[in-house]
Order: structure tokens, then sequence, then C-alpha cells
């Protein structure tokens, strides 16, 4: 069993019915509108409630950010990479590939942003990365619960399976050629986001069918991965939605 803490993900992960849960853990002083409806969700699905001391949930849940709402559940299951193209909500897939993104907070940001995108999935390796934990949960604001992940031994060889599937790959890099917005997003295409500092691992960079950057206007040379991540993302969105205007016809 793992513990997920806060209220929105505790909220989103009952809904989706995706984990069963040993208990909701509920700080005795919260009394809210909000914990309310919790609770009400939790006693529609059968789920049990217990009111319990903050500093009890504090050691449940390894922090005291948890807004007085625990869960301890079973794992979220990750997907497989077929499901997340056999799946696709649009014409064209949608997919995000995290290349060793180490900072839950900077996952479960992407994850949400993904979600909020109406992407596909999002793709992690199994190894030095940051996985689902109750931090990462928490940071994607419950979106981690609806949208399916994929975990995978090897990033390169994923993106040469995307390929072989007709996927066009999309790589983040500040030694891209290319401005993010100069790619036509209207087809197969996974975008690939690498590590904080680091950047794309160079055999990942070498797979991307594009390499783009995003422009920096002031002094600082980049940005965070889950913002940047965002600013891409919603650049394929805001193509699709007007399709017909990229600048660059990569392939359908």
């Amino acid at each position: 069993m793992v513990v997920i803490y806060g209220i929105h993900s505790v909220s989103e992960a009952l809904k989706s019915g995706a984990r069963s849960f040993e208990y909701v853990g509920i700080a005795r002083e919260r009394h809210d509108q909000r914990v309310q409806r919790l609770i009400d969700d939790c006693r529609a699905s059968g789920v049990q409630v217990r009111f319990l001391p903050r500093e009890q949930l504090d050691r449940t849940a390894n922090t005291n950010t948890h807004q007085g709402v625990i869960a301890v559940t079973s794992s979220k299951q990750y997907a497989d990479v077929d499901t997340l193209l056999d799946q696709r909500h649009g014409e064209h897939s949608f997919l995000v590939v995290l290349d060793s993104v180490e900072d839950p907070h900077n996952l479960g940001a992407l994850i949400r942003t993904a979600d909020a995108a109406g992407a596909d999935g999002v793709i992690i390796p199994e190894r030095r990365a940051a996985g689902l934990t109750g931090t990462a949960v928490k940071a994607s604001a419950g979106a981690s619960e609806h949208l399916p992940i994929a975990r995978v031994t090897n990033i390169s060889r994923t993106l040469d399976e995307l390929k072989e599937r007709n996927v066009w790959t999309v790589g983040l890099d500040e030694r891209g050629t290319q401005s993010y917005d100069e790619v036509d997003y209207n087809m197969h295409c996974a975008i690939v986001l690498g590590a904080e500092g680091k950047g794309l691992h160079d055999l990942v960079r070498r797979r991307c069918d594009f390499l783009v950057s995003i422009p920096m206007l002031g002094h600082v040379p980049s940005l965070n991965v889950s913002v940047a991540g965002g600013v891409v993302m919603y650049e394929l969105v805001r193509q699709r939605r007007r399709r017909g205007n990229g600048k660059v016809k990569g392939g359908e």
C-alpha cells in the first residue's frame, strides 16, 4: 500500500476508481464543506474514513503538507505504450515523454499540464527518474489519477518504437535550432522533455525527429522543465485548434 495526500489528490483518486483504499484519514479539526464532500464520497464508495490527530497524519504521509487529508491505497497501475496509442482522444496521437525528470514536483506539474492540454498519456523511465509518489500525485492536483502513465525500461528504445508506430518525436533542447512554434504538430506526435539542468540525454536527443528550443529574451538562459513543457504543449493545442496554420509539416 502507498500513501497519497492532499484533498484534490484523494478526491480524484476516489473518482477515478483505479485504486483500492484501505482508509482515508482526515484531521480531526477539519470540518469544512470540501472535507464533508470528500467524506460523503468515501461513504458512497464504501471507503473507511478515520478521523486522526494531525501529528499522526504527518507521520503517515511523511510530510505536513497534506492539507489534513491522506489516503492509504494501492499503487496506481501503469499503462503500456500501446494502450496510450490505441486510446488516443483525437485524430492524431499526443504523448509526452519525460527523459529522467527527477523532481516529483516537476513530474506532477507536467502531468497536470499534459492532462489539461488533452494529452493521451505520459511516458516515464523506470530508473533515475521520479515516479508516482505522494508528492508527485499532490503536485498533479489529482490529474495523475486520470491520465494514463506508462513506465518503460529505456526511453531511447521507446522512441524507436514510437517511430515504428508513425509517431513523430519533438525534443525540447536549448541547442535546437528550430523554434518550438515552427513545427506543425498536426501529426502523431510525442513531445520529449529532458531532466532538470541536464536536458535530453545524447542518445535520446539523436533519436528525436525535431529538436526545438524556446527563445529566451531575458538574462536567465532556460525555463524550469515544467514551465517549458507547458509552453510547447499549448503550442500543440493552439495549432490543432486552428489546424492548417503550422509552418513545418512533419508528416502524418
